[in-house]
């Protein structure tokens, strides 16, 4: 029999050591190899990846998410009181990996209309299906959509499933879409508090499908690069979010470097948490 490895956080309450080294294998293999191609490579892996890994761990975190109304319900709330200082009854909405969609249903009550944006339809239901929401499948870097059409887009734990060869792409992919004044909201685990992905209970670096995690600053030079107007970041505290000037955050990531590892993510999760930006066109 194979030795168990050695965990580096707490053994989840509903998870098996062996349940948490096969996740991990089966996500550093397949982004192992999402390292190694071109780009025409990583849009076919991109398209199949979540069914190969949802076939080869049953025991998913997102799979028991997506049972679990009451917590699915909780985390669309949380990201609605994120973006209603942004939307409007006349609005024009994307979300990025909608998932099973029941936030971008909700927004259709709230904006003109809303278009998911997804790898592969991951709906379980697909009827009641609001008038004014349209699923778009896409290879992860052509968008179908018009140049200046979008108000809002909105990303949750995305940026950092992108290939590093690929994320400003992305960003300039939402720029050129968004109208004169639209913004991009998105969040995504913090490189200094990480890793964040399954690797955080085997190894120092995400080795997962987080291909890279990121901090305040380089995100902010990657806007700035692209010519984007301006950012402003958020901060979570008891289910609300809390706009605190980027400098903030930009201070707090050159305070947190001078520290050892286990305190860098102590105190980087309770006074940094998730980087959380709104990108201004």
């Amino acid at each position: 029999m194979a030795a168990v490895m050695k965990l580096r956080a707490p053994l989840p309450p509903d998870r098996t050591v062996r349940q948490l080294e096969n996740h991990f294998e089966v996500e550093r293999a397949i982004a192992s190899r999402l390292k190694q191609v071109d780009r025409p490579e990583r849009a076919h892996i991109y398209r199949t990846m979540y069914h190969k890994l949802f076939e080869k761990v049953p025991d998913h975190p997102r799979l028991k998410r997506r049972d679990n109304p009451e917590r699915t319900a909780a985390i669309s709330r949380a990201r609605l009181r994120l973006l209603n200082r942004f939307i409007n009854s006349s609005a024009v909405m994307v979300e990025f990996g909608p998932g099973d969609c029941r936030l971008s249903y909700e927004l259709c009550r709230h904006v003109k209309s809303v278009y998911g944006v997804d790898l592969s339809d991951q709906r379980r239901n697909r009827e009641d299906v609001p008038d004014n929401f349209r699923l778009l499948v896409y290879d992860g870097y052509n968008l179908a959509l018009e140049k200046n059409s979008v108000d809002i887009f909105f990303s949750d734990q995305l940026i950092e499933h992108l290939h590093p060869e690929d994320t400003a792409l992305h960003f300039q992919m939402v720029r050129d879409i968004l109208k004169d004044g639209g913004v991009y909201v998105f969040c995504t685990p913090h490189k200094l508090t990480g890793p964040h992905d399954i690797s955080k209970y085997f190894c120092k670096e995400p080795q997962g499908f987080h291909l890279k995690e990121w901090t305040y600053a380089e995100l902010v030079c990657v806007l700035r690069g692209l010519g984007y107007r301006s950012w402003q970041g958020f901060w979570s505290f008891r289910s609300r979010s809390i706009r605190i000037p980027v400098w903030c955050f930009l201070l707090v990531e050159r305070l947190l470097r001078l520290l050892p590892g286990s305190a860098r993510r102590t105190f980087g999760r309770r006074f940094v948490g998730d980087i959380c930006l709104a990108a201004f066109r």
